[in-house]
């Protein structure tokens, strides 16, 4: 069951509208669909507790946004978006698109993505940046590590960039079996899909990547695991951080032996780029 939360957002708020989805985010909320004068979020029903409401209102409250929720049935995302759904395009390196857009035969990497009920298109600034740096990353023949899946976007597109072997976990089921299902529409055979969290992995394993775009909260908790996921010299990306959260994170990694060597910012969001010392 997931709860439904419709949030309508005064025009004068639409700059703000990345700020609300990171609290958001970091309340539970793994999805969203914005529309031109309001946005729908969506929690599992499990996580809505009176305690995270009371979050919720807070948040909701001090940027002045009105909202009604209601506990809605699963939904599948295709046929939620369908409608509006628009190919994501990075330059000549990706396209991102549903399996009814066509094809563009001058894409390097093209993927397919039914999203379903779980998140991750492209279109979130998080997951474009992501794109954007693995394209300056060399992959091929390396083994990658997909934190917080989701769809699988990014372990599918390391499988086409090259990766010899990837992992990527999810903590929700849906997110699991989508992944299962974009590998296959993908013809992808080297991800691997996980369903759970970083107690999950094999302690023994490392990884020449890893790719980490969740939130704030979550990579400060998993920093260490993740460092000992990672090979020396290994390259790790995160995102689903604020750009005024950025230190925060940077230091958290710094003091435990990564080198930042680069970052992007895009809106209200920023993507970092740290190797394993």
């Amino acid at each position: 069951m997931f709860f439904y939360m419709d949030i309508y957002l005064a025009y004068q708020l639409h700059t703000k509208d990345d700020i609300i989805v990171a609290f958001l985010s970091e309340l539970g909320f793994e999805s969203f669909v914005e529309e031109d004068d309001h946005m729908v979020a969506y929690i599992n029903k499990n996580l809505h507790t009176k305690k995270n409401e009371e979050e919720i209102l807070k948040v909701l409250h001090h940027y002045q946004v009105d909202y009604n929720s209601e506990e809605i049935q699963p939904q599948n995302w295709n046929a939620l978006w369908e409608s509006s759904f628009q190919p994501v395009r990075v330059g000549d390196f990706c396209l991102v698109r549903a399996d009814f857009h066509p094809k563009d035969e001058n894409i390097k990497h093209d993927l397919i993505i039914n999203p379903k009920m779980a998140f991750g298109t492209g279109h979130h600034a998080t997951t474009h940046m992501m794109i954007t740096a693995m394209k300056e990353i060399n992959v091929e023949n390396k083994t990658v590590f997909d934190y917080g899946a989701g769809t699988g976007i990014l372990a599918i597109l390391a499988s086409k960039m090259g990766a010899s072997d990837t992992d990527a976990i999810d903590i929700e089921l849906e997110s699991y079996h989508n992944m299962i299902e974009n590998n296959e529409v993908n013809h992808v055979f080297n991800v691997n899909p996980l369903h759970g969290t970083l107690d999950n992995i094999d302690i023994n394993k490392v990884y020449d990547v890893i790719l980490a775009n969740i939130n704030r909260n979550i990579l400060l908790r998993s920093a260490e695991k993740l460092y000992a996921l990672l090979k020396p010299g290994g390259i790790i990306l995160l995102s689903g951080i604020l750009k005024e959260d950025m230190e925060m994170v940077e230091n958290a990694y710094v003091e435990i032996g990564m080198l930042k060597t680069d970052f992007l910012e895009e809106n209200q969001w920023a993507c970092i780029q740290f190797i394993k010392n």
